[in-house]
């Protein structure tokens, strides 16, 4: 049985591969500001903001000495704020870099020293094709996905080969997040610019998150996937009119 930590795992995403690790016999320990859905399951909840690196550091810790392993580390939590880049607030954007970028380097940092220690270890984040090419309204978002993918090449050459390092970046999912700033138009016209035609479900992306931490994954390491629906493979991704992009 593997201890595995998922943070923002109380909805979207995250939830998602809790429940996928979980479901799978690991021992899964969720980080996040907010309490899970009833369909928590198993999965524990550890209340904590991840943009508190003592508080992140203090989770880390109390997982590593209560189960006495870090197996797989997954930094999921992230926000976003739809605005245009004259509209950006010193407030909005210093939240978004808090959550998105530094929460993830507090995870890893402090998982990582635990990983170390004990000879193995995976890190994982969800990262974002926001962060591999201009969208608008989300600049600030964008930038801080497009900083994970270099954390996770930094981080797999300095810890490397006892601890694998890799992000994944989604493009359009279907969670509340994306329901929360999307009307039903602005929907159909991000579906319109994927070749699958579609939203990916949180699910979808769970499962990639579940191989990437299977010994079958053994020799990936500093590697950013895109797991898109054909929507960044070409000329379909042209700039939307109002739908912008988040993930």
């Amino acid at each position: 049985m593997r201890t595995v930590i998922v943070s923002g795992a109380s909805s979207g995403i995250g939830e998602a591969t809790a429940q996928r690790f979980a479901q799978a016999g690991d021992r899964v320990v969720n980080l996040d500001v907010k309490p899970p859905s009833e369909a928590g399951g198993p999965v524990r909840w550890i209340q904590v903001d991840v943009a508190d690196w003592e508080g992140v550091r203090a989770a880390v810790d109390e997982v590593r000495a209560q189960y006495g392993a870090l197996d797989v580390v997954i930094a999921n939590a992230g926000i976003s704020v739809r605005h245009g880049v004259l509209d950006i607030t010193e407030a909005d954007a210093r939240r978004v870099v808090d959550v998105n970028l530094l929460g993830v380097l507090a995870l890893w940092r402090h998982a990582a020293a635990h990983m170390v220690a004990q000879g193995h270890g995976v890190l994982l984040a969800t990262a974002s094709v926001n962060g591999l090419r201009g969208y608008p309204f989300y600049a600030d978002y964008n930038a801080t996905k497009a900083a994970i993918a270099a954390l996770a090449r930094t981080f797999a050459l300095e810890l490397s080969p006892n601890v694998r390092v890799a992000c994944v970046s989604p493009g359009a999912v279907l969670t509340p997040m994306q329901r929360a700033e999307y009307t039903d138009e602005m929907l159909e016209e991000t579906n319109r610019n994927i070749p699958a035609g579609r939203h990916a479900s949180p699910q979808e992306i769970a499962e990639f998150f579940h191989f990437l931490a299977d010994p079958r994954a053994a020799f990936v390491t500093g590697q950013e996937f895109v797991v898109d629906g054909g929507e960044t493979a070409g000329a379909t991704t042209a700039v939307f009119g109002t739908a912008g992009a988040t993930r």
